[in-house]
C-alpha cells in the first residue's frame, strides 16, 4: 500500500490537482482502508490546494530560466516643430531620427543560480506535499479506525440489549407463574432500558464517525448508506525501535523537505553573491539625418554600474543567516522525530502487551462466566444481581478488549506515520 500511496501522490502532483469525478459517477458505499486512503488522496480539498505549490514551483523555474529582454529606444531630434526652417548657416539641425538597442549581459552565473534556487524550491514543495499526505493518511486511518471501533461498540451494545430483553421476557413469565418477585422483573427492565440507551449512544457515535470519515475523504454530501469493510489492523510482527529510527531519518518527508531547503539556501547564497557581480549593458544606435543633409551613422555603447556602495551585501548576509537557521531547524526536527518515535514505540509496546493480556487471561473467562451465570439464572440457580454483575463484568471486559484492539491498531498506524513508512515503500 505504501508504494501505491507514493506513486499516487507524485502522479497527481505532476498534473497539478486532482480531477473531480463526473457528476453522474457512482461512489462506492462500502470502502476498505486502502480505498478510503486512495479517495482521500484524490478528493481531500486541503491536499488539492497543496498540490498547486508544485505548479507554482514549476512556474518559478520557467521564470528563472528567462533571459533579460533587449531594450529598444526610438528618438526624434532637432525637429522643426515651430517651423523656423533650420539652415546650416544658423547652426541648427539638421533633423534626425535614431534607433537604439541595449542588452544586459548577466555575469557571475546569475541565471544558473536562479534556476538552481527555483529547482531546489520545487524539491522542497514536493516533500512538503508528501508530508501533508503523510498527515492526511494518518487522519484517514484513525478516522477509519474510529468507525470500526464504533461498529464493534454498537455490536456489543446490541448483543447486551438482546440478551437483557430475553431475561425480561423470562422474568415476566416467572412473575406470572409466581416463581419470581416483581422487584426482580423491574430491575431487569431497568437494566434493559439502560442497555437500550447504550445502543442509541453507540449508534450516534457510529454516525458521527462515519460523517467525519466521509468529509475527510472528500465527500461533502454525507450518505446514510456509507460503511467500511475489513478487520481492525493486527500485526504480530515485532518491531525494533532502532530500525524505525533509522528509517525515519531517511524517509520522513518533513525532514527531507528541510534537507532540500538547505540545498536551496546554499544555492540562494551563491545566487546573492552572483547578484553582487557587475553586469554590462551593451548597446548600439543608428542615426539618420535628413532634410538639409542626408547622413547615416552608428554608435556603440558600454555601460556598467560602479560597485562602490551596493554590492548586495544585505541579501548575501540574509541568505547566509537563513542557511544557519535551516540547519538549526533540521537538527531540532531530528531530535523531535527521535522523541516522537520513542513515545509512539512506547505506546505500541504498551498497547500490544495489554491486548495480549486481555486475550490470554480475561476474554475467555469473562465470556464463560457470563454464559454460566445466564444459564444458571434461567434455571433459577442464580440471582438477578449475580447475573447482572456477570453481564457487567463481561461488558467491561469486551469493551476493554475492543479498545485495546483499536489502540494497538492506532499505534501501528502512528509508527508508520512517524517513521515515514506511511508514504514511502
Amino acid at each position: 500500500m505504501h508504494g501505491v500511496v507514493l506513486a499516487f501522490v507524485l502522479l497527481t502532483a505532476a498534473t497539478c490537482c486532482a480531477q473531480d469525478s463526473p457528476p453522474g459517477a457512482a461512489k462506492p458505499a462500502v470502502l476498505d482502508i486502502n480505498q478510503a486512503i486512495s479517495e482521500a488522496l484524490d478528493k481531500n480539498l486541503s491536499l488539492v490546494a497543496e498540490r498547486y505549490n508544485i505548479s507554482i514551483a514549476d512556474a518559478k523555474i520557467i521564470q528563472a530560466r528567462l533571459r533579460p529582454n533587449p531594450v529598444l529606444s526610438l528618438g526624434l531630434d532637432y525637429q522643426d516643430i515651430l517651423r523656423e526652417h533650420f539652415t546650416l548657416a544658423g547652426g541648427q539641425g539638421p533633423p534626425e531620427w535614431n534607433a537604439r538597442v541595449d542588452y544586459l549581459f548577466e555575469r557571475g552565473g546569475k541565471r544558473q543560480n536562479r534556476i538552481a534556487v527555483a529547482e531546489n524550491a520545487k524539491e522542497v514543495a514536493k516533500f512538503q506535499l508528501l508530508n501533508t499526505t503523510r498527515s492526511l493518511v494518518l487522519d484517514v486511518q484513525n478516522s477509519f479506525l474510529d468507525v470500526q471501533a464504533a461498529k464493534q461498540s454498537l455490536a456489543l451494545a446490541t448483543e447486551n440489549f438482546t440478551s437483557l430483553n430475553e431475561i425480561v421476557r423470562i422474568n415476566s413469565e416467572r412473575v406470572r407463574a409466581g416463581d419470581l418477585a416483581q422487584i426482580d422483573e423491574m430491575r431487569s427492565r431497568v437494566a434493559a432500558l439502560q442497555s437500550r440507551n447504550a445502543v442509541a449512544a453507540a449508534e450516534l457515535k457510529l454516525r458521527t464517525a462515519k460523517t467525519r470519515l466521509q468529509l475527510l475523504i472528500g465527500r461533502p454530501n454525507v450518505s446514510e448508506s456509507f460503511d467500511v469493510a475489513g478487520d481492525i489492523r493486527r500485526d504480530d510482527k515485532l518491531l525494533a525501535l532502532a530500525e524505525l529510527q533509522g528509517a525515519a531519518l531517511q524517509l520522513r518527508p518533513d525532514l527531507l523537505a528541510l534537507r532540500s531547503d538547505q540545498a536551496r539556501s546554499l544555492a540562494d547564497v551563491r545566487s546573492q553573491l552572483a547578484q553582487g557581480k557587475v553586469d554590462f549593458t551593451i548597446g548600439t544606435q543608428y542615426h539618420r539625418q535628413y532634410d538639409i543633409i542626408h547622413a547615416d551613422s552608428m554608435g556603440f555603447f558600454l555601460s556598467a554600474p560602479i560597485p562602490i556602495f551596493n554590492r548586495n551585501q544585505g541579501e548575501v548576509e540574509r541568505a547566509r543567516q537563513e542557511q544557519r537557521q535551516i540547519i538549526s531547524r533540521t537538527q531540532a526536527l531530528e531530535a523531535g522525530i527521535a522523541n516522537e518515535l520513542t513515545t509512539a514505540f512506547q505506546q505500541y509496546s504498551s498497547s500490544q502487551k495489554l491486548l495480549q493480556d486481555i486475550e490470554n487471561n480475561m476474554l475467555a473467562e469473562a465470556r464463560e462466566v457470563r454464559r454460566i451465570m445466564e444459564y444458571s439464572y434461567k434455571r433459577g440457580e442464580a440471582t438477578l444481581l449475580e447475573f447482572l454483575d456477570a453481564q457487567r463484568a463481561f461488558n467491561d471486559t469486551m469493551q476493554n478488549y475492543n479498545d485495546a484492539r483499536s489502540d494497538y491498531a492506532r499505534s501501528l498506524y502512528l509508527l508508520d506515520s512517524v517513521s515515514g513508512h506511511a508514504v514511502n515503500p
